[in-house]
């Protein structure tokens, strides 16, 4: 099940078909219209995103949690919380139904110091590809956050839990750079809290929140990444060029 904190707090549900059991709200996960909750079906644990009490009645709001089930029930990608069906839920009324996220939001493992190098790498890659796969679908989504971002429990993967509520024909510039500064201050936010220093993951951060940034997409994201790499990849093998010649030089030496 999802990671629980004190703010969480168990409901009861009646629901004399058994199906349902287990309601918990997840307060931490909430959105701006809806409530998050996981729950069992059947036994096994799933999510749910339903609408507030105060927006559950209004046809426009009814509206808007169909468009999202529409918008998503199709994505498939390895980093995007997968969406399985709506359905009317005792206690709770209409909700999103996607697969349970055995783990815990980035909002999390910053406040609690729990950073760790593998979640900085899966920021330079998985997160990237699923922001691509984001804007290659034309989704119309809610700036990427800590909050957004879940880690699983064991193996560290990302997640993404709040991907898109609309999806139109093509992306704006406008889009495509908001999400450039949403990845900007992820990273940069993470960046603050780690003990090290990563000064060149740092200035490509910088880069992103910079209105005047060189970035004109994902991949350029990406791409300054891969350079990056490989640059130090470089060094490392120049490093070791020298080194195995300094040896060669000095067993020679020896060997006169």
């Amino acid at each position: 099940m999802s990671y629980i904190s004190k703010e969480e707090k168990k409901i009861p549900i009646n629901d004399p078909t058994g199906k349902w059991s287990d309601l918990t709200l997840l307060p931490e996960w909430e959105e701006k219209y809806y409530d998050v909750y996981t729950i069992r079906k059947h036994g096994k644990w799933v999510m749910l995103k339903a609408l507030k009490k105060e927006y559950a009645d209004k046809p426009e709001y009814q509206a808007m949690l169909e468009r999202e089930f529409d918008t998503r029930y199709n994505l498939a990608h390895p980093n995007i919380v997968m969406v399985n069906d709506l359905e009317k839920i005792p206690g709770v009324g209409m909700a999103i139904i996607t697969d349970d996220v055995y783990g815990y939001s980035l909002r999390r493992l910053i406040d609690e110091k729990r950073l760790t190098p593998k979640i900085v790498h899966r920021l330079e890659t998985q997160l990237l590809d699923a922001m691509e796969y984001i804007q290659e679908n034309h989704l119309i989504h809610h700036s990427i956050t800590p909050e957004t971002i879940i880690f699983t429990e064991y193996t560290e993967n990302l997640k993404l839990i709040d991907v898109g509520y609309d999806q139109s024909s093509s992306l704006t510039e406008q889009d495509t750079a908001k999400d450039i500064e949403s990845y900007g201050k992820v990273l940069e936010e993470v960046l603050d809290n780690l003990p090290a220093s990563l000064p060149r993951l740092r200035k490509i951060a910088g880069k992103c929140v910079d209105s005047q940034h060189p970035y004109t997409n994902i991949p350029d994201i990406k791409l300054a990444i891969e350079r990056r790499s490989s640059s130090m990849i470089y060094v490392i093998l120049c490093m070791f060029i020298v080194i195995m010649v300094i040896l060669l030089i000095i067993l020679n030496y020896l060997g006169k």
